[in-house]
This record gives C-alpha cells, sequence and structure tokens, in this order.
C-alpha cells in the first residue's frame, strides 16, 4: 500500500529537488529535537522520505550521522538523490513499505528510526505494522523519533487540527490522526520507553529508546 498522500503544494526546481511546504517548516524543530535526543553518531533509517527534504536538512544538522532514506514510491526516488547530491552521509534510497509485516528484519538493526508526518495519512492496522517495524529495527540503546500531529484524549488541539483531521476522514475514513495513548500503548508494548515533546503547530515529537 503507499505510505503517503501527495505533498499538497510540492514543487520541483530545475535540480529535481521537491519542495514540499510542510517539509520546509518542521525541518529546523525537528533539527534541534535531534540533536537533543541522538548522540553525536550513529545510524539512521527515515521511513516514508518523501521528497528528500528532511534528509538534506537533517543530516547536516547531524554531521556525525549516516543517513538511509527509503520511500515506498519509486517516482520520489530522483528527488530524494537530487536533495542528497552534495551530501555523502545521505546513502541512496532504498525502495521500502513499512507497512507490511516483518519489514525490519532484512534491513538490520539501527541506532535511530524516523518517522516525520505519517500516522495520520495511514489506516490504524497499517500504523501499529510500522511502529512494531520501528521497535524491530532498533539497535540496543536505539531511539525511534516520530513526529506528527496525534488526538488527546480523543480530541484535536486546534480548529486547524480539527478541519484537517476531518479532511482526512472524508478522503478515507479509515485514516486520521491516531490516538497519543494508542500510539504510547503499541511501542510500551514493543519494549521502547516514551519521552513526548511539545513542538511547534500543535505537534508532539515521541522518541522511544530500547533499554
Amino acid at each position: 500500500m503507499s505510505l503517503r498522500l501527495p505533498d499538497s503544494g510540492a514543487e520541483t526546481d530545475v535540480a529535481g529537488r521537491r519542495h514540499a511546504p510542510s517539509a520546509a517548516r518542521n525541518a529546523a524543530p525537528l533539527a534541534d529535537l535531534l540533536r537533543d535526543v541522538l548522540p553525536a553518531s550513529g545510524r539512521l533509517l527515515e521511513l516514508a522520505s518523501g521528497t528528500g527534504q528532511h534528509a538534506a536538512a537533517l543530516s547536516a544538522a547531524l554531521p556525525g550521522w549516516i543517513w538511509q532514506p527509503s520511500e515506498v514510491n519509486p517516482a520520489l526516488f530522483a528527488s530524494i538523490r537530487a536533495w542528497a547530491q552534495d551530501a555523502p552521509r545521505i546513502l541512496p534510497p532504498i525502495g521500502l513499505d513499512a507497512a507490511q509485516p516483518g519489514w525490519a528484519a532484512p534491513l538490520g538493526q539501527w541506532d535511530a528510526v524516523l518517522l516525520v508526518n505519517l500516522l495520520h495519512l495511514i489506516p490504524q492496522g497499517a500504523a501499529s505494522t510500522v511502529l512494531e517495524g520501528m521497535a524491530a529495527a532498533l539497535a540496543p540503546a536505539g531511539r525511534a523519533v516520530i513526529y506528527g500531529p496525534f488526538l488527546r484524549q480523543g480530541q484535536t488541539t486546534s480548529p486547524g487540527d480539527a478541519a484537517f483531521h476531518a479532511d482526512l476522514q472524508a478522503q478515507d475514513p479509515a485514516i486520521g490522526y491516531k490516538e497519543l495513548d494508542w500510539v504510547s500503548d503499541r511501542l510500551a508494548a514493543a519494549g521502547l520507553t516514551l519521552q513526548c515533546h511539545t513542538m511547534p503547530a500543535n505537534n508532539l515529537a515521541l522518541v522511544a529508546t530500547r533499554g
């Protein structure tokens, strides 16, 4: 299944790099968070890399890290490669559908796994598979970082979030914002310890650690 809806308003420049407004807005807060919660070096697997903007911006903020982009949609590989052209620590993108059970097993273990703005775009069953795989992909003391909007006790936290959640469910009743407690329970069941960080625009960053 597709893991990502098309980026709203994304445009492609002459170098072949797609530009998504949401990725541009959240890159700086994400970079600050990752510098705070990750060690100085390691290997990071990014799920649903999309345009490749995050790989370029966040790997630049984490000079000790090797970055592995992944994406289910091969049409986005060219944009990811274009963004990574001058970034030798970004590996070539790999095809990965993290909604398929067992996806983590062939990839080995990673010091960090990053997921940005995806859970609200996929059904709950697929989200559960993604979270289980993230836990399985972590090395001892590894960290999973999940960024995006969430329901809190069944409620959105702003009129804009309520409208976006309703629009998603009008497109497909199976998708939409996930309940924070539900996500927390899935991560705890996988043996991870969770910290929750408040982010701009009513988003959260969940940092789940093994060990």
